[in-house]
Order: C-alpha cells, then sequence, then structure tokens
C-alpha cells in the first residue's frame, strides 16, 4: 500500500504530510544523463486512463481494511488531496479550454461591415452614435438658451414630447393665450393665467418644455391673492414692457404653431470599395435590429421550427405576411451598389426609407449625374417602383445592388470609359476608395 501511495503522488507531483508526521521521499533509481537537451512540453490535462487509475485508487482508499480499523490519518490526508489535485486539474483544464474557444472565436469573427449606426446633429453638426443622439440634441438645445430662449424651448416641447396628439393640444392652448393677449392688450386677465388651473394643469403644465417658454416670452411667476377669497395663488403674469412688443409675441405664436421636433439625421457613412468578391457578404452590428441579438435568435429559431413544421400547410399569403412581419423587425439597412467597373458605393439607410432615396444618393456620387440609369437587386430584378420601401423590397438588412446604365446611352457611355479610362463615381470619392475586408 504504501508503495502504491508512493506512485500516486509522484503522477500527480504533489508532496503532503498527514496530521503529527511527515513523510518521507520516495526512493528514486539514478536516472540517466539524456543524450540531448529537450524543451519541455507544456503540461496537458490528464489523460482517461489516468483519471480511471486515479478513480480506482481512490475508491480503493475508500475500502476499510481487515479487521475493521478506519484509515489513518494519513491515509485520510492523502486521499483528500489526491481529491483535490484531481479537481484542479479538471478546473484547470476546462478553463484553458474555455479560453482557447473564445480566442478561436475571436481571430475567426469577421470585422462588422460599419461599426454601428451613427447620427449628425443637426444644430451642432456633431456626429454620434444611435445611443448618444438624444443626449447629444438636449445638450445642443439647452447650449441654444444663451442664443434664442424662445427658439429652445420651442424645441424642446416639439422635440422631447413623444406624445404628438398631446403636444397638438398643448401648443394649440398655449397659442390662444398669446394670441388673447395680442387681439386685447388692454384687458388685464388675458395677461394672468393661474398656474393651478385645470386647462393649464392637464394640457400645458406637464408637457416638458413649456415653463421655459412662458419666461421666455416674457412672463413672470407672481403669487396674487384670488378675488372673493382669503387665499394666494401662483400666476403667470406678462411683464409690462412686452405690450410695447406685440408683434413679437405673435410671431412667437406662430413659430410655436409651426414648428417641427429636432430630428438627428441618419449619418450615412457614404464608403466607396475596390473591386472585390466580398462584395456580398455583410456582418452587421446590433445597432441595426430592433430586438436585441439575443432575442434575434431566438425569434429567428422559433420562425425557422415553425415553418419546418407547418410549411405543407400554409398558403403562401400566409407565408408573405410573416416574411413581412420579419422584416418590420429591422429599423436600418445597409445598402451595396457595385458599378459596371466593380467598385462599390456603400450607405446605411432606414429600412423604411423609400428607393427613391437609394437612387439619389448614387446619382450624387456620380461624375456626370444626369446620366440615366438602373438599380438591380438580388436576383437583377429592377427596382422600378421608387415609391416602395426598402423592406417591402426584401432589402433589409443588408443587400447588394447592381447598377446598369440605360440602354439608350449604354453604348455612348461604354466608349467614353474606353476613351478616357475613368469610372462614374466621383473624383474625390474614388480618393478614398479602401479595400473591402
Amino acid at each position: 500500500m504504501r508503495k502504491f501511495f508512493q506512485e500516486i503522488k509522484a503522477d500527480l507531483k504533489f508532496k503532503t504530510a498527514g496530521p503529527g508526521q511527515k513523510l518521507s521521499e520516495p526512493s528514486r533509481a539514478p536516472r540517466e544523463k539524456p543524450k540531448a537537451e529537450v524543451a519541455p512540453k507544456p503540461r496537458q490535462a490528464p489523460t482517461d486512463e489516468a483519471q480511471r487509475a486515479a478513480a480506482a485508487a481512490l475508491a480503493r482508499l475508500e475500502v476499510k481494511p481487515k479487521g475493521g480499523k478506519a484509515p489513518s490519518a494519513s491515509q485520510e490526508a492523502i486521499r483528500n488531496q489526491v481529491r483535490k489535485e484531481l479537481m484542479a486539474e479538471a478546473a484547470a483544464s476546462e478553463k484553458r479550454l474555455s479560453v482557447e474557444e473564445k480566442e478561436q472565436e475571436e481571430e475567426g469573427a469577421a470585422a462588422p461591415s460599419v461599426s454601428g449606426v451613427y447620427f449628425i446633429c443637426p444644430l451642432t453638426g456633431t456626429v454620434v452614435r444611435k445611443d448618444q443622439k438624444e443626449k447629444q440634441l438636449r445638450e445642443a438645445i439647452q447650449a441654444y438658451f444663451s442664443v434664442d430662449p424662445v427658439a429652445a424651448s420651442i424645441m424642446e416641447i416639439h422635440t422631447f414630447n413623444k406624445d404628438r396628439e398631446k403636444v397638438r393640444l398643448c401648443v394649440e392652448t398655449m397659442a390662444k393665450y398669446l394670441d388673447n393677449i395680442y387681439l386685447h392688450p388692454e384687458e388685464e386677465k388675458y395677461r394672468k393665467i393661474k398656474l393651478q388651473n385645470k386647462v393649464f394643469q392637464e394640457r400645458i403644465s406637464c408637457l416638458e418644455g413649456t415653463h421655459k417658454f412662458f419666461q421666455a416670452v416674457g412672463f413672470e411667476t407672481k403669487t396674487l391673492p384670488v378675488p372673493g377669497q382669503e387665499t394666494t395663488e401662483e400666476f403667470y403674469v406678462l411683464k409690462e414692457e412686452v405690450l410695447s412688443r406685440l408683434e413679437d409675441l405673435r410671431e412667437h405664436k406662430e413659430q410655436l404653431l409651426s414648428s417641427e421636433p429636432v430630428r438627428a439625421q441618419l449619418h450615412r457613412q457614404l464608403a466607396v470599395f475596390h473591386p472585390s468578391p466580398a462584395a456580398a457578404r455583410f456582418e452587421l452590428p446590433h445597432d441595426f435590429f430592433s430586438l436585441t441579438a439575443e432575442e434575434l435568435r431566438r425569434e429567428q429559431r422559433l420562425r425557422t421550427e415553425a415553418v419546418e413544421k407547418a410549411s405543407m400547410l400554409r398558403t403562401r399569403a400566409m407565408r408573405e405576411k410573416d416574411e413581412q412581419r420579419e422584416m418590420r423587425k429591422y429599423n436600418y439597412t445597409l445598402l451595396r451598389v457595385r458599378f459596371p467597373d466593380g467598385y462599390i458605393l456603400q450607405g446605411t439607410f432606414y429600412a423604411r426609407e423609400s428607393v427613391s432615396v437609394l437612387y439619389n444618393f448614387v446619382r450624387e456620387a456620380l461624375r456626370d449625374d444626369w446620366l440615366p440609369f438602373e438599380l438591380l437587386g438580388p436576383g437583377g430584378l429592377k427596382l422600378t417602383d421608387e415609391n416602395l420601401a426598402f423592406n417591402e423590397c426584401g432589402l433589409v438588412p443588408s443587400a447588394l445592388l447592381s447598377l446598369a446604365w440605360d440602354a439608350a446611352v449604354m453604348a455612348d457611355v461604354e466608349a467614353a470609359a474606353a476613351e478616357e479610362q475613368r469610372s462614374p463615381l466621383r473624383p474625390e470619392l474614388l480618393a478614398r476608395a479602401q479595400p473591402l475586408s
């Protein structure tokens, strides 16, 4: 038994001692001097055979010796140490495997076709990621208060209150207040607004930016007695000096009624690529999807399973309805247009934008924007109805299209290209052309 313990200890490379005693090192035969130095091999996880042998040893240790005596303290310590070593080896092996798999996934993952969806703040021109656009708008509008507080407060009202019906009722009621003052400047009652008034509370006070507007156009807060009562209430009261600028008040009213929400503009991320056989391969970031990546994978899995189970029972109309429902999950689409010379034009679009937007996008990139052309979708289908949205044409969340010149001018274009050897794209865009990875 002692020899067996020594073999186990040597195999697992540990030293241990039981309580109150010290184990002696096992005797070793003198080793021969190696003929040549050999680089040590990296330590490997225990083989299945070694693990079975160790497990068998542990099982034997569990068996009580003859006579019914319990194992000694040293035997118990060795058994526990063997168990710990095996567990540590298994955990280390699993960890190494996990790290290696993660590294392989990272090395094998293709770079995204674009790094994300970006927007341009119309007030500052700053380009920000999708998740930062509202913060950027708020900061820009807040900064605009130092330039034009009336316009800035109107921007807040129209931009940050999402319920459009509430906004409509709000601005119409506010415009009525201002209109009464403009039409009846001599009437003092029109120059005061009770803040606790039910209509004011329900239509105006609860919306963002409204109080800033009243202050910007010349109202101030005052506590006034209520006629016929002993109590006081807060009112907005128009400053006297504003009465001399009634035309300004009328303009503020018109501006309030005619304004629209401030919207960040989708950044097209225009890019030009050299001819590449990888033009039809897309790797999209999560920004392009309405759902999270996990939700999207789950939805796709469930849909695939449902289609496989019921494909023979479903009508074409039912399948098309489901396909349209799937298309609505995409907010954006990445489109590439391949030119006859192989160059590729790329841009980011809303999934619900019309095909006409893509035609304009391509036309603006041409050296000669008067040249007539057609866009062909996947499979060579002509995109003739420019009023259709990209998601209605199946061009989401990405697609590769081809540009074809109008047949009537094809010969002239080819002749000109042969003579001048130039691309139809604008020179400044060609200078930015990059390899498509």
